[in-house]
């Protein structure tokens, strides 16, 4: 752009020259001159030509006297010129030395370029010193330089910027925190030392002064709007927690604040709806949550909103579950809370059509574990309880909170694992991905409900044992033991005695207690449990040939 003016300007030069001689040209005179008794005269376009040649052969002189008056100094210039230009081509080899990993070559062309640039007038070769001191493992050297290089304004941010990487790779935590503040403090658009900063103060629970480094971030273009607004949403988010038992109304306000930020905060709405409960604005609390809940229903914000009152009945609290499901429709978390709710209010046809609406939506261990009680509650059934149960065990997990691989009950601001802000997602476990779903093909929660067994039925009428009336015995005399036996008084044939005893034993009498004739009495022979194929267990075919015998007490 630069060129192309100065052709421009050349040629306007040269066009207005041209102008002015054609325009003196058309308009003749003479110009007489006298000096010293001598009358010079002359036409007016050659005094004016000769006046510009005047001009331009002054210019001429002026520049060669002033070409051999400073040609000593250009001399020494152009040498100068020569050797620095060697030396930044050192440089620039040994850096790139260094970033290869060659530290030979690094320290050759760090030596090279110290002998023809002063070090202190190019800073880059402290840093290819220690560049390649940090290859060499020659860490104390490379410390002192980079010490060196943070007392230096010109180099101070790379100097804390070595000095905090040594700091973490020696474990020492505390001094990496003083050089990222120090760091931050100077120059809070470095977006290492303004990370590093907001790390440590978040672990610390410092929330303004994490809050105020990331304005300034943002004032320094550091950080997107976007994400510089979320970041803070998630620190006043933390602020409001902490703020919750000791002042609840700074906790509203912060966790409204945070929720102007990033309307889907889910944490930040629960915060909010609390101080709002903590000040018995139900309304409100209420109110808050549904908005939240339009943009992302979450099994958290369900469980606050349905429990927001500690007075409601199980019938109540399904009421608010259906008003969210009305907010959000054909949503898995919408069906889920209204048929845990009306699990409690023991509307099991309501629980069992929304849950079952849910599983064919998604296929999650929750929904099948809420199949399983609502089976045990209604039916009792162990079959269809233990269906559920297994095909929970097989389903994939719920979505939990989940950072940097670690699982939490809880929303947290920070990840425990490496202190990332933000690091906490509402999302699957890693170990428990679902497979892809084909179009068309039939979901999971489709296949379970086909395969559900039907509810086990008992056939067999209900045994109840026969009444006993008892009546005072009546002795028969007779040898031998004598049994008192219970009649049932449903039996219409009197019992009889058995057959006539024998020599060699005596018989046993029956006692009859409806005073019917004992010889009219059944005997009745005991059975003790064995199996059918015990050698003490007669064929019933043989048996009935055999005489039969009377019934012993053993």
């Amino acid at each position: 752009m630069t060129t192309i003016l100065k052709i421009l300007f050349f040629f306007a030069f040269i066009l207005a020259l041209g102008f002015g001689f054609s325009w003196i040209a058309d308009r003749p005179g003479e110009i007489s001159l006298i000096w010293e008794g001598q009358q010079y005269n002359t036409d007016l376009i050659v005094a004016v030509t000769a006046l510009v040649a005047l001009v331009a052969a002054i210019m001429v002189l002026w520049w060669l006297l002033r070409t051999l008056w400073t040609s000593p100094h250009s001399v020494r210039r152009f040498f100068r010129a020569r050797k620095r230009d060697r030396g930044y081509q050192a440089l620039s080899t040994g850096l790139i030395a260094a970033g290869a990993g060659n530290a030979i070559l690094a320290r050759k062309m760090s030596a090279r370029a110290r002998g023809l640039i002063r070090a202190d007038q190019e800073p880059l070769i402290r840093v290819l010193d220690a560049q390649a001191a940090l290859i060499e493992g020659r860490h104390d050297e490379a410390r002192r330089l980079f010490q060196e290089m943070s007392e230096d304004p010109e180099t101070r941010e790379l100097g804390l910027r070595g000095l905090y990487v040594e700091a973490n790779r020696l474990g020492a935590h505390e001094a990496a925190r003083q050089y990222a503040e120090t760091a931050a403090e100077a120059a809070p658009y470095l977006p290492w030392a303004a990370k590093a900063t907001l790390e440590h103060r978040c672990r610390a629970g410092h929330w303004d002064d994490a809050i105020r480094l990331l304005d300034q971030q943002k004032i320094a273009h550091v950080l997107e709007r976007h994400e510089a607004e979320r970041l803070k949403a998630v620190l006043l988010t933390a602020k409001a927690e902490d703020q919750l038992e000791a002042e609840p109304s700074g906790a509203r306000d912060s966790a409204l604040k945070a929720l102007k930020l990033s309307k889907g905060l889910v944490p930040a709405a629960i915060v909010a709806a609390k101080a709002y409960m903590r000040e018995d604005n139900l309304r409100k609390a209420s109110s808050t949550l549904e908005q939240v809940w339009k943009i992302e229903p979450h099994p958290e914000i369900a469980r606050a909103y349905v429990r927001a009152r500690s007075g409601d009945s199980a019938v109540d609290r399904l009421k608010k579950a259906e008003k969210l499901e009305a907010l959000k429709p054909n949503n898995y978390e919408s069906l889920m809370v209204v048929a845990e709710a009306a699990l409690d209010a023991q509307d099991f046809k309501k629980a069992r059509a929304k849950a079952e609406a849910a599983a064919r939506i998604a296929s999650r261990e929750r929904v099948y574990l809420l199949l399983a009680d609502i089976e045990e509650a209604e039916t009792g059934d162990q079959g269809r309880i233990r269906h559920w149960m297994g095909q929970a065990l097989k389903a994939p997990r719920d979505p939990a909170w989940v950072a940097d691989g670690h699982v939490s009950e809880r929303w947290m601001p920070i990840s425990p694992i490496t202190g990332r802000l933000d690091a906490f997602e509402w999302k699957m476990p890693f170990d428990q991905l679902a497979g892809p779903i084909e179009e068309g093909s039939v979901s999971e929660g489709e296949k379970a409900l086909a395969s559900l067994p039907p509810v086990a039925k008992d056939d067999t009428p209900p045994q109840r044992e026969p009444e006993v009336v008892k009546t005072p015995p009546r002795i028969v005399e007779a040898e031998g033991p004598v049994i008192d036996a219970e009649v049932p008084a449903k039996s219409a044939e009197p019992e009889e005695v058995s057959a006539k005893p024998t020599k060699a034993e005596k018989p046993a009498v029956v006692v009859a207690r409806d005073n019917a004739p004992a010889k009219d009495a059944a005997i009745v022979e005991p059975f003790f449990g064995r199996p059918p194929d015990d050698p003490g267990v007669k064929d019933p075919a043989l048996a009935a040939q055999e005489p039969k015998t009377r019934l012993k007490l053993f």
